[in-house]
């Protein structure tokens, strides 16, 4: 166990290198643009993002080693910080705003959030994670070094101290994004094979199986791993192989609430839309919040140590050791919750400021403590939304906010709050790099201010862009975590969920508890459709496989190939979700009768067969980018 009093880190507390210069600044936002818009479309199909730090961190060594030909790591790891910044900011944002969207659509007398109350939301909410890590950073960062091990600040401080193969290896991003930018026209821009290929399973009425080829996907199961892509799949089969089936023997010819339609005439999709989503619901709701509550013995401590040492300060004459002025983050976090209250854009009050406050510290620490153990991807966000959904949607019926506009006033705290607890995550992340490189903590904080602001203003353009393309709850976006919590809302507020299907999906929560497995992908996966887990396992199958193929007598031949396929998935991820925004920007085009993206739509002339040889031809170009290591290397 290492000890923070004998640690050393890379660059010395007493050498000044370039930092905060303008090229780290202006390539980390554009990075934290790219970056953001890409995990903003990915969450808004499949409910999840990626962690954005070390193909940040790897593109930069490539651009600043290779193309600028400067050699500075601090100014890598400032990129990385604030490039990062935007998917963090985007996986709140996408988690819970498109619910007001959604209601915009089902009510024409609901006006859609316009940008300014998007940017005004988010930027707070981004702000307000940051300031509320500044002063946890000493307890967490500093004094528990060697004991929370950060894993992927960890991770991205060993590829930016790789150094010199770090140019090489941003070639394998590279190649990614291009290759998914190219797979991702042919399929959804030119059409030549639908990118969504499903079968109904004849001889098992009421089940189906399908798969959405599609390069993200792919990347983000081999980014997880067989195991969480497995427990996704696992409630897939669950769903369509189980549960489906059921509701259609059972069920026959009658016709059972929510749906106004006979369960025998329904279609798989059609049961999945009617009944499973709401159990699927129950599921992520319970999943979420168990494993927040499992983390109480967490919180506690990290309260208890964050109120022991707050305003503590060690050797701040020390470059490594300055953060922001305590003044300065009590001051801003102030403004920021008046700015909440007293926007007109903004629908919260001074009650709903209150709770973002107290809740927004209350989560940034729990979220803090929680990457440092276990990582950002099992970092559980959405439970800490859905907890506070709750309590604030509870709060305001009970004190006569109602209707519409308590459910939009819920759903932007639920936002500011998200936003708090990913943000805060994400710097915790970001510090822990700096803290093993030999980083400023002030000017980090400074990045990370900087990105949230960027991604903030950007986020609503994006949101919009792609509401108006094909909208939100749509085949195309099904914006799952955001529909959850529309449920989750409406619910509370009006009473009009069939509180028989989401209990249902509560129990079967407390079962897969009882087991022994992890809540969350098991409910994540029984809650999406199923051709959206199949590619995802598919991913997670062939890091599987490298991951258990013979090694080499150091063991590092399936380190370097993992490494390899990791990048080359953040690159699909990125590639499929610029992509994705830009075809976007096409559908809305008008051209001749219709749009420039019906226009150069071919029909899917290749049917189902074309779209499965295409996607394992995708699949060997991941198979391929991780096996030839040595050249990407060289």
């Amino acid at each position: 166990m290492a000890n923070n009093k004998t640690f050393k880190p890379y660059v010395p507390s007493d050498k000044v290198v370039p930092e905060f210069t303008v090229t780290s600044v202006i390539l980390g936002i554009l990075l934290a643009v790219v970056f953001g818009g890409a995990n903003a479309y990915l969450g808004l199909r499949v409910g999840m993002t990626v962690s954005a730090s070390i193909p940040a961190a790897v593109v930069s060594m490539g651009i600043i080693r290779k193309i600028l030909k400067k050699d500075s790591i601090l100014e890598n790891n400032m990129v990385q910080t604030i490039g990062s910044a935007g998917e963090s900011l985007a996986a709140g944002a996408i988690f819970t705003l498109p619910a007001l969207f959604m209601w915009a659509a089902e009510d024409s007398s609901i006006a859609a959030p316009h940008l300014l109350e998007i940017a005004t939301i988010t930027i707070c909410g981004g702000l307000l994670g940051v300031l509320f890590m500044v002063p946890l950073r000493t307890a967490l960062i500093v004094e528990e070094h060697g004991v929370l091990p950060f894993p992927e600040g960890t991770a991205c401080a060993e590829v930016l101290l790789a150094g010199e193969s770090g140019g090489s290896k941003s070639k394998i991003v590279f190649s990614g994004l291009g290759i998914a930018a190219i797979y991702k026209f042919i399929a959804d821009g030119l059409c030549l094979f639908p990118s969504e290929v499903v079968w109904e399973v004849k001889p098992l009425k009421g089940a189906g199986f399908g798969i959405d080829v599609l390069p993200a996907l792919a990347g983000v199961g081999y980014i997880c791993g067989i195991q969480i892509s497995g427990y996704m799949f696992s409630g897939a089969i669950l769903a369509w192989f189980v549960l489906m089936p059921l509701i259609a023997l059972f069920g026959a010819d009658a016709m059972v609430a929510p749906s106004d339609k006979i369960i025998s005439a329904m279609s798989p999709d059609a049961i999945w839309s009617s009944y499973i989503r709401y159990i699927g619901a129950g599921a992520v709701a319970a999943g979420g919040i168990i494993s927040l509550l499992k983390t109480l013995p967490v919180i506690v401590k990290t309260f208890s140590k964050a109120i022991q040492g707050f305003g503590h300060k060690e050797s701040e004459s020390l470059r490594t050791n300055k953060d922001l002025p305590m003044p300065v983050v009590l001051g801003g976090v102030l403004a920021i919750a008046i700015i909440i209250w007293i926007m007109p854009s903004v629908p919260i009050s001074l009650l709903g400021a209150l709770i973002i406050v107290i809740f927004g510290f209350f989560f940034a620490t729990v979220s803090s403590r929680m990457v440092g153990l276990v990582g950002s991807s099992n970092n559980p966000v959405s439970g800490m939304a859905i907890a506070t959904l709750l309590i604030a949607t509870a709060l305001l019926k009970a004190t006569g906010t109602t209707g519409y506009t308590g459910m939009a006033s819920a759903i932007c705290i639920g936002t500011v709050i998200c936003i708090v607890a990913a943000m805060a995550g994400d710097t915790s992340q970001d510090l822990k790099t700096g803290y093993i490189v030999g980083a400023t903590p002030m000017r980090q904080q400074i990045g990370e201010l900087i990105g949230a602001v960027v991604s903030g203003l950007a986020i609503g353009g994006i949101m919009y862009l792609l509401n108006t393309a094909w909208g939100y709850s749509s085949t195309e976006l099904p914006a799952p975590q955001a529909s959850l919590m529309k449920l989750v809302v409406e619910g509370v507020m009006g009473g009009s969920l069939p509180w028989g299907l989401v209990l249902s999906g509560v129990g079967v929560a407390v079962a897969i508890e009882i087991l022994g497995l992890p809540i969350l992908p098991i409910a994540i996966g029984l809650y999406l459709p199923i051709y959206l887990s199949t590619p995802i396992f598919a991913g997670g199958v062939i890091r599987w496989f490298f991951e258990n193929k013979k090694k080499n007598s150091s063991g590092s031949e399936n380190k370097d190939t993992i490494e390899n396929g990791v990048l080359y998935s953040s690159g699909l991820i990125a590639g499929e979700g610029l992509v994705g925004i830009l075809l976007a920007v096409l559908a809305i085009i008008p051209f001749k009768d219709g749009s420039f993206a019906d226009f150069i739509n071919l029909g899917g002339i290749l049917g189902n067969t074309g779209g499965i040889i295409f996607f394992i031809l995708l699949l060997a170009t991941l198979v391929y980018f991780s096996l030839h290591k040595d050249k990407a290397a060289s």
